[in-house]
């Protein structure tokens, strides 16, 4: 019925000193996984390398990706590969994913991954499932196996996915909605907890009647030792002088992410004549071609695009920069049902943050006085947010400071490692 994998059995228990330490196997389930060798997300990574330091067994379930890396190299045999990767269990699907495929495609993938998973869900050896959204479909598995194998099931929330398609309009038909509705409900409910990467998620996932001692709040965090301001390598894009001021944008260039109000604010900055400001993008995204060729058609020479870079070449692109872009497009639920990597890597390296969206993350920014939080509507703020920054150096130095020190004594990524891990010992029953 299900796809036929071969499942290797893993032994619970691991000995030291002649004490065996009581061991969780968890099995792990992210479409989107990826290691530091790559050029996407790695929270699931450095989650599983937490619980591995804590004495569990990690067994990653992934699927392909074009900026993805798993640490897995050789050809795949009956539509996986498998092998041990920095201690973490690694079963990559041979299911390719790009945000240039087209919705239909994109879902069909979805599915797909999500069939796969229920089969090995229901083969291999675990004590708790644990499954990673987005997509929303990567509740499937743990559905289906915590109603037939009777154990614990957490599901990460990372986006609020009923109201962002809805709100950005992506997605508008009723039955579609509905089924969407339905699969985050049984989601939650077939869980035995839920995780929450902002307080937003966190309200959301409760309004769905899920009680607040069963959810927890781990945001992304920022990985101080990676992102150290000082030590490590410094690179400026080829284009940028030392003496410019230099804005860099990292991550996704999607319908989500509105970089059209750069490009905005980049057309101010040209008509002011402020050629000294220059505005880097690293990524790609189903609108970098638009984006590209519209900064040619209007010759937006401060403009520059970069491909995506893996975590250690992009750190060195944010010690050459002097503040970080946090932009989104104007969707109320952004506002608070989001947390965004950059903004961790930002204020972890030390960067100020120009932020053009409100929510938890602006009123953070302005309290703290690490950046400057602008309207989502008005390029002329965030160009000349932009200005003020350049204009004042020690200003902006200092708010890199502040960034620093609010990421060191507020968002330490090991110390939400632990708190992952205790909520996921918690929810096993260890």
């Amino acid at each position: 019925m299900f796809p036929d994998f071969d499942v290797e059995i893993h032994q619970p228990g691991i000995v030291t000193d002649g004490i065996k330490v009581v061991t969780i196997r968890v099995l792990y389930f992210h479409q989107y996984f990826s290691t530091p060798s790559g050029a996407a997300d790695t929270r699931s990574y450095e989650m599983a390398q937490r619980l591995i330091a804590r004495s569990h067994q990690v067994t990653m379930v992934c699927g392909s990706g074009k900026f993805a890396s798993t640490g897995l190299t050789g050809e795949s045999a009956k539509g996986m590969r498998r092998g041990m990767v920095e201690g973490n269990d690694v079963i990559e699907l041979d299911l390719p994913y790009s945000n240039y495929d087209c919705f239909l495609k994109r879902s069909w993938v979805f599915m797909l991954f999500a069939w796969h998973s229920i089969g090995l869900a229901l083969s291999l050896p675990y004590d708790l499932l644990f499954s990673t959204s987005t997509p929303l479909t990567a509740g499937i598995p743990g559905i289906v196996a915590s109603l037939l194998r009777r154990k614990p099931f957490v599901f990460e929330v990372r986006d609020l996915w009923l109201e962002l398609p809805r709100e950005m309009g992506v997605i508008s038909i009723p039955a579609v909605l509905g089924s969407m509705s339905v699969l985050e409900w049984l989601s939650y409910h077939s869980a035995k907890g839920c995780i929450g990467l902002s307080p937003g998620i966190v309200k959301g996932i409760v309004r769905r009647g899920i009680s607040a001692d069963k959810v927890e709040m781990v945001p992304n965090g920022c990985d101080l030792e990676l992102f150290n301001p000082i030590v490590g390598d410094v690179l400026r894009p080829e284009g940028v002088q030392d003496e410019e001021f230099l804005a860099v944008f990292t991550g996704a260039h999607g319908m989500a992410n509105g970089l059209d109000s750069a490009l905005n604010a980049a057309k101010v900055l040209k008509e002011k004549g402020r050629k000294d400001i220059k505005l880097v993008f690293i990524g790609d995204g189903k609108l970098k071609p638009e984006l590209v060729a519209r900064a040619e058609r209007e010759v937006l020479v401060n403009c520059l695009f970069l491909d995506p870079v893996n975590k250690r070449k992009l750190t060195a692109y944010l010690r050459g920069a002097d503040a970080g872009l946090m932009l989104l497009a104007n969707v109320p639920a952004f506002y608070f049902g989001t947390s965004p990597n950059k903004f961790f890597d930002y204020i972890a390296i030390g960067l100020p943050v120009v932020n053009n969206y409100p929510g938890w993350l602006a009123d953070m920014i302005t309290q703290k006085y690490c950046g400057i939080a602008v309207d989502t509507e008005s390029p002329e703020a965030l160009a000349l947010a932009l200005e003020k920054m350049a204009d004042n150096p020690e200003l902006t130095k200092q708010m890199g400071v502040n960034a620093r020190h609010f990421a060191e004594r507020e968002f330490d990524r090991q110390k939400f490692g632990n708190r992952f891990v205790d909520f996921i010992e918690r929810m096993a029953g260890k």
